[in-house]
């Protein structure tokens, strides 16, 4: 008998008094266009419930170390079990936190090591370069060391006498001079490059030498000590000022003790079968796969089955490209949530609810079968999987899919259909509308005849290729993950033209007072229209400046701290969360205060406002789907999505320039496709060359020009496999050719 997850009257932000009905051990897909009420059930009612109901089960002073949920607007909740949300938020962390560490893989190679390598030198932590006992002495186990440029410290060609130290702060120091000048230690009239090895290495890296200045017993300190000790080795935070001036006369460099290794020259001599520690972990991970398949260690048995289910794991949901040296900072957001994943398949935690946030972004068509493959795995274990995706592979192997909408917004949070995939193609639901219908391959594309031409490059696994784009077209680059679409962008295309306007995923740069209005530039002006419909300052209208309510200064909260139990946010009383004082929400424009302006969706504005300067960006903001944002709602609940297509709006009147867009299908459901090829056909009709990074078919489909890279991830790809009209493509042996 199946059992169910049942919600009834959900009403978080826009949600109408929703019930649903989740079966439980089965994948339930959630899809509808962006802003449509899918993450507010998801994530704001299920998954945040789920989390402080648990979160309940600690004590005061263990909660006072968790993340704070706040109860949901529902009526009910009934049967939730233990949710597990993997989004797709970067895992970040620092340069000491490597892919190796992060799915504990290291952790049992440095077992390995330390029981059957020869020589033996100790246990499992004379392996880790974050211990002391196996840390590079010289770098501390991060590989890398800040360089000091001796070029920009000193010019050679002169001899002290002749101003030889450029470096200001010591230049203009009389006393720091006068150690250099007045020290007896050099022959002040011989130029630089005339100094012997030793009289260098003195001047540059000389310390604890006693000296004479002024009558002064002093100590000496060459050009590098000083720097390194004022800017490099200071204690605490630097100045803005000297970080300013650490990074224009340093570089980050290979450590010269242990080669970017990380390890002890003691842990790098140990090996097992022949091989290194930091062999294995600098090999792409299906090397390493064959390389502990064909290692006959019977006492290491366990250790390497363990070591092979772990990698395999990772190979097979596509991330065979990847080292286990490669530092979690540098994944992308689809790698991170992939990772996160295969670190849920190796635990043996049965019901379980596991949540998804669009876990197909970042992957190529050919890889979606292994995401659904992992989906599946999860649930045959007896979890329950609830997917946000707009993927049209992956809601087919959902077993229940429920569509939220109509649309965005305020015309959204109903639930429009729920039932089977096959139920959801015969259903007249915008998505069961838009799976029945396939976009065609761009038979007309604009004519290539200039165009703009990267540098060679061969970084990380590129094959000395180059990237070129044709001038004022639609340009798509494609590839499986891993094949070397970012670097070939990055140091092929943008180090030659470092001018290209960068539309990503990240948080648009805002702090937490900013909103649409600030962001597009618009609340200025409307900040003028209350001052002289009043004939008051404008400043009047702001809760950053004279405006703000007196009480919460312009928060809209209060915000209470009780010791070890969980921080409390009140809606203020005196101005009931509007942000503004009394007398400011007096004043009027047309009829609404400030507050109920701010409060206006982007297509109410467009209703309200008939000035030129607010209604030309608030149609921008309409013209890239979000009609649907309240202009004064804070950035901070932007998803990536919707951050990108706002940076969007921001440039959408702009000509001639070249534009970079990072997946921007990201977020949209399939009826929101066409809107956004609308708007990169609008950027390049304005005259503005534009280049799109992205996976789906649909986009890829309507390009003017198509550079495919691969063949496919790591050392096998990094080679221009296609580079053409749509229509060609398909000549080719390109995996993308094959999808489209």
């Amino acid at each position: 008998m199946t059992e169910y997850l049942r919600i009834t009257g959900a009403r978080e932000n826009n949600l109408k008094n929703v019930d649903v009905v989740i079966p439980k051990r089965k994948i339930t897909v959630f899809t509808g266009v962006s802003g449509s009420g899918k993450s507010s059930i998801v994530f704001e009612t299920i998954a945040s419930e789920s989390q402080r109901q648990l979160n309940e089960t600690f004590s005061a002073f263990v909660r006072s170390f968790l993340p704070k949920y706040k109860e949901p607007d529902v009526d009910a909740i009934e049967n939730l079990s233990t949710s597990v949300v993997i989004d797709q938020k970067r895992l970040g962390g620092n340069s000491r936190s490597t892919l190796g560490t992060i799915t504990d893989i290291n952790s049992l190679l440095r077992v390995l090591y330390s029981r059957v390598g020869k020589p033996s030198i100790g246990t499992a932590n004379y392996f880790s370069f974050n211990d002391k006992e196996g840390m590079c002495e010289e770098c501390h186990g991060i590989g890398k060391k800040v360089v000091v440029d001796e070029s920009k410290l000193l010019d050679p060609t002169l001899s002290l006498a002749e101003g030889a130290i450029t470096f200001a702060p010591i230049k203009n120091t009389d006393w720091y001079m006068k150690s250099y000048l007045d020290s007896g230690l050099f022959d002040v009239n011989k130029k630089i490059e005339e100094y012997s090895a030793k009289e260098y290495e003195l001047l540059l890296y000389g310390k604890d030498l006693k000296v004479k200045i002024d009558g002064v017993n002093s100590s000496y300190e060459g050009l590098v000590t000083k720097f390194n000790r004022l800017y490099l080795l200071k204690e605490g935070e630097l100045t803005p000022r000297a970080q300013k001036i650490l990074n224009e006369h340093s570089h980050e460099a290979v450590c010269s003790l242990c080669e970017g290794k990380r390890l002890s020259q003691k842990a790098l001599k140990v090996q097992v079968a022949g091989w290194s520690i930091t062999d294995l972990l600098e090999m792409q991970l299906t090397e390493l796969q064959k390389i502990l398949a064909a290692i006959q260690l019977p006492e290491a048995l366990p250790i390497l089955k363990g070591l092979q289910e772990k990698i395999g794991n990772l190979v097979d949901i596509g991330l065979g490209y990847l080292s286990l040296n490669r530092e979690t900072s540098t994944l992308s957001g689809g790698e991170s949530q992939r990772v996160k994943m295969v670190k849920h398949l190796n635990n043996s935690l049965v019901d379980l609810l596991y949540i998804f946030d669009e876990p197909s972004i970042g992957l190529h068509p050919r890889d979606v079968h292994r995401l659904n493959e992992l989906l599946m795995k999860l649930r045959d274990k007896g979890n329950t999987v609830i997917v946000i995706e707009h993927d049209p592979d992956v809601i087919k192997i959902a077993d229940h899919v429920i569509e939220v909408g109509p649309h965005a917004g305020k015309h959204g949070g109903e639930i429009m259909f729920t039932g089977t995939y096959t139920e959801l193609l015969a259903s007249e639901t915008l998505t069961g509308t838009y799976l029945n219908n396939q976009v065609t391959i761009n038979e007309e594309p604009r004519r290539a005849s200039d165009f703009y031409q990267g540098r060679p490059s061969s970084k990380h696994n590129l094959k000395n290729i180059s990237l070129k784009i044709p001038k004022k077209a639609l340009s798509l680059i494609t590839g499986v993950a891993g094949s070397g679409k970012s670097t070939l962008v990055k140091d092929s295309f943008l180090t030659q033209f470092p001018e290209t306007i960068l539309i990503n995923q990240a948080a648009a740069q805002t702090n937490s007072r900013s909103n649409p209005a600030t962001y597009i530039g618009i609340l200025d002006n409307i900040r003028k229209l209350f001052s002289k419909a009043n004939d008051v300052s404008p400043s009047l209208f702001s809760y950053n400046s004279k405006g703000a309510c007196e009480n919460c200064k312009g928060q809209g909260y209060i915000e209470t701290n009780l010791a070890f139990m969980d921080a409390v946010r009140n809606e203020c009383p005196v101005c009931e969360g509007k942000r503004f004082s009394k007398e400011v929400l007096d004043y009027r424009f047309q009829g609404k205060n400030i507050n109920e302006v701010l409060s206006l969706t982007v297509e109410e504005s467009l209703a309200f406002f008939q000035e030129n300067a607010i209604v030309k960006k608030l149609d921008a903001m309409s013209q890239v789907g979000l009609g649907y944002l309240a202009i004064g709602q804070p950035m901070s609940t932007l998803s990536g999505g919707e951050c990108q297509r706002m940076k969007l709006a921001s440039e959408f009147y702009k000509k001639g320039s070249i534009y970079l867009l990072d997946e921007p299908s990201t977020g949209l459901h399939l009826s929101d496709i066409a809107h956004i090829m609308k708007i990169m056909n609008h950027l390049v009709d304005q005259g503005n060359t534009v280049i799109v990074i992205e996976h789906h078919v649909d986009i890829i489909r309507q390009a003017d020009w198509i550079v495919d890279i691969g063949p496919d991830g790591g050392d096998k790809g990094g080679e221009l496999v296609f580079e053409g009209y749509p229509t060609e493509i398909k000549k080719t042996d390109s995996l993308t050719g094959q999808y489209i």
